[in-house]
Parts: C-alpha cells; sequence; structure tokens
C-alpha cells in the first residue's frame, strides 16, 4: 500500500473532507486483537472497538478467511437476485430470536428508518386508522441521524440545524414508566426504545419500564421497537439484551457488531408486522451483498456460542468490579458507574470532563470515548481479556491520580 505521512493525511482531510467530525491527530494503519497500531509506531489498547462494531477485535482469522473466500466469489449483485449468504444469515437471526423475518440495510440508522416505516405502516393496517402514526420516544434517547432516526433522538444540539424534521413524535421520559403512559394512546403507532442507551451515557433500562412499555403497546395496539444496534449481539452478556427482561419486542433495530467491521444493518420483525409488506414498500442497493452477510454469519456464528457469550459475562463483571473499585478510589472524580456486559459508563463529577480523560487516554496508549452528559464509555472488543482489563482500569487509576492532583 502507498505510505502516506501521517501528517499530511491530516492536512489531506483538511482540505477535502467535510467537517463534521473532531479526529485526535493520530492515523490508524492496523490492527490486531485488541489493539491499534497509528503510523508512528504507537500501540493502543482499544476499548472503543469502533463504537461497538469491532466485536471479535482486528484481524479474526475466521472472518479474514471468509472475507477472502467471498470476495474470490461473488461480492454484490443487488437485492433484484437470490444469493444464499443473506439467506442463511436471516435464517440463524430469526432462530436465535423473537423474529420471523429480516429486512438487510446497511446501518443502524437506517435499520431504525426502516422499523419506523413498517411500524407505521402495521398500525393503520391493521386498526383502519390513518390517524395511527405517532411514535413514542424518550429523553436521552440516540437512534441515528437521517431525518427519521433523528427525529426520534433526544440530543438538542443533533437536531435544531436540520429541523422540521419527521413530525408526529411524542416524548417521554426514560425509565418513567408514568410518562410513557402519558403520551401513549389510540394515535400510538409504535414506542422506540434501548434497552440500553449507549451514545445517551449508557443508561440500562429498568425491568419495570420495558414490561410496562410491553403491556401499554398491547393494549393500544401499538409495536414495541427495540433498538439493540448498540446494545445487541452479545455486548451485555446475552445475545440480545432483551433476554435479560424477558420481554420480546415486535420489532428490533440491529447493526453495529453485525458485520465485525464491515457495514450491515437488519431489522428483525414478527410475521405479524411483515405480513403487511409488499414488494416495493423498502429497498436498499448495497444492502445484504454476499460479501457483507457471508462475514456477518461467521461473526454472528460465533458470537452466538454459549461459551462466547460466558466469556463476555466473565470478563464483563471482573470489568464493572474493577470500574466500581475506580469509583471507590477517586470518589471526587467518578460519579456513577453504569452499565452490563462489556458496556460500561464512567460519569464524571461536575467540573471534569470526557475529553480530558480521552485525550489522556491517547498519550497513555488507551482509547476510550465520551457519551452522554459528562461520561466515559468503555466497549471493548467482545474478545477482550482480564489482563486487557487490568491494563486499562490501570491506566485509567494513573489518569485519574493526575487528573485529581491538578484539579486539586
Amino acid at each position: 500500500m502507498l505510505a502516506i505521512p501521517s501528517q499530511n493525511v491530516i492536512e489531506l482531510e483538511a482540505q477535502y473532507i467535510a467537517p463534521t467530525y473532531r479526529r485526535p491527530p493520530i492515523v490508524f494503519e492496523r490492527g490486531e486483537g485488541v489493539w491499534l497500531y497509528d503510523t508512528e509506531g504507537n500501540t493502543y489498547l482499544d476499548f472503543v472497538a469502533g463504537i461497538a462494531v469491532n466485536a471479535l477485535g482486528y484481524g479474526h482469522p475466521e472472518m479474514l478467511t471468509t472475507l477472502e473466500a467471498q470476495a474470490r466469489q461473488l461480492i454484490h449483485v443487488s437485492n433484484l437476485y437470490h444469493t444464499a449468504p443473506h439467506v442463511l444469515l436471516a435464517r440463524d437471526l430469526c432462530e436465535s430470536s423473537f423474529a420471523d423475518r429480516v429486512f438487510f440495510c446497511n446501518s443502524g440508522t437506517e435499520a431504525n428508518e426502516g422499523a419506523l416505516k413498517f411500524a407505521r405502516k402495521w398500525a393503520r393496517l391493521v386498526s383502519g386508522n390513518d390517524d395511527k402514526y405517532e411514535i413514542v420516544a424518550f429523553s436521552r434517547a440516540f437512534h441515528g441521524r437521517s431525518m427519521g432516526a433523528l427525529a426520534v433522538t433526544a440530543n438538542e444540539a443533533y437536531r435544531k440545524s436540520f429541523e422540521p424534521l419527521v413530525p408526529g413524535v411524542r416524548w417521554a421520559t426514560f425509565n418513567d414508566l408514568e410518562s410513557a403512559r402519558q403520551v401513549i394512546g389510540p394515535r400510538t403507532a409504535a414506542v422506540i426504545v434501548e434497552p440500553i442507551q449507549g451514545e445517551g451515557g449508557i443508561f440500562p433500562a429498568t425491568h419495570e419500564f420495558l414490561t410496562g412499555l410491553r403491556a401499554l403497546c398491547d393494549q393500544h395496539g401499538a409495536a414495541l421497537i427495540f433498538d439493540e444496534v448498540q446494545c445487541g449481539l452479545g455486548r451485555t452478556g446475552t445475545l440480545w439484551a432483551y433476554e435479560q427482561y424477558g420481554v420480546a419486542p415486535d420489532i428490533m433495530a440491529l447493526a453495529k457488531p453485525l458485520g465485525g467491521g464491515l457495514p450491515i444493518g437488519a431489522v428483525l420483525m414478527t410475521e405479524a408486522i411483515a405480513s403487511v409488506l409488499a414488494p416495493g414498500d423498502h429497498g436498499s442497493t448495497f444492502a445484504a451483498s454476499p460479501l457483507v452477510t457471508a462475514v456477518a454469519h461467521t461473526v454472528f456464528r460465533t458470537i452466538r456460542q454459549p461459551e462466547f457469550l460466558d466469556h463476555v459475562r466473565r470478563v464483563g463483571t471482573y470489568l464493572g468490579e474493577r470500574l466500581h473499585g475506580l469509583s471507590r478510589r477517586f470518589p471526587d472524580l467518578v460519579r456513577e458507574v453504569r452499565g452490563r456486559g462489556l458496556m460500561w459508563g464512567l460519569e464524571l463529577t461536575e467540573g471534569h470532563q470526557p475529553a480530558d480523560v480521552v485525550q489522556a487516554g491517547y498519550a497513555h496508549g488507551l482509547i476510550v470515548a465520551p457519551t452522554g452528559h459528562n461520561t466515559v464509555r468503555l466497549i471493548p472488543p467482545l474478545i477482550v481479556q482480564e489482563e486487557h482489563v487490568d491494563m486499562a482500569v490501570s491506566t485509567l487509576e494513573a489518569i485519574f491520580d493526575h487528573l485529581g492532583r491538578t484539579s486539586g
């Protein structure tokens, strides 16, 4: 490959790339396992995993074998034709979940867009009421940045410059069932919720909340949509986050880890929802390509194995224990620790910024990310080991010790 000095890459980006991201002055060139390497020879322990995408880390041998074999055979033909890889993936997703049918797309945003469309058509046809189109969403929610997904995303900073958005959205407070009861009614087509909020700051839903939403949707003939784009597919220690609540949705959006780094999203749904769909209702040129679905099938078959999920639970419990220990050691810096499995957030006390921790992490060879209000997010590859947890927490201890001394 053509080698370009890192400073040249940064300068070219400043000249040619739309300025929608604020990136650190690091240029990554390769990865291995849970490690990333930049063009300057520096090594980083990755506790972001491409924003929960690289579930199997970097250079997973079975993924690479599948990728090479399928690339040599067939990469793309479009959704106008049958191919085996996307059908096999759909079968396994359905047989491992509540779902009867799958629609494939390219991202989490697209999965949520599809979920909203399917829910609206189903609600109107089944009820016979054209006014049954409202969507209920929740505080701190993040469902994507397209006009429909953004309409059910709570962050005002993401929304304001692009309004008016898709109409018909009503808002309630996350984990407050009474507030949901006030807005769910005869005009509600769907309720969309993350079992564990990711971008909002790593907030798990309570059992009472999701159980109550299921009952309210059943009462009012509305579809319950779970957004498991970030918390699904093994991230919380079970294959699906909803399994830990004993509450099944009517529709579920997936994406991030499914392709192991390749772009894929999926809308899982019951037969009742799928039965109202017809050819032409929705589509995607690039979705469900043989290449991506073949790799996704390998990723899915790896993660769904009981021993793999046991590993996630074991290491996730250890990570949680270590982070709670960090909180006890630095009570003036860490306000709260939240999470489940390998999805954790450290909410800092007022006056301390996640950006300071993130920047210090780069200098110490650790990658973490900000999320929500004042929260540092840790979402490592699912193959992470206890020794990597120890390395990460030791680095955070050094960073917090320095921040505590300089702020004091």
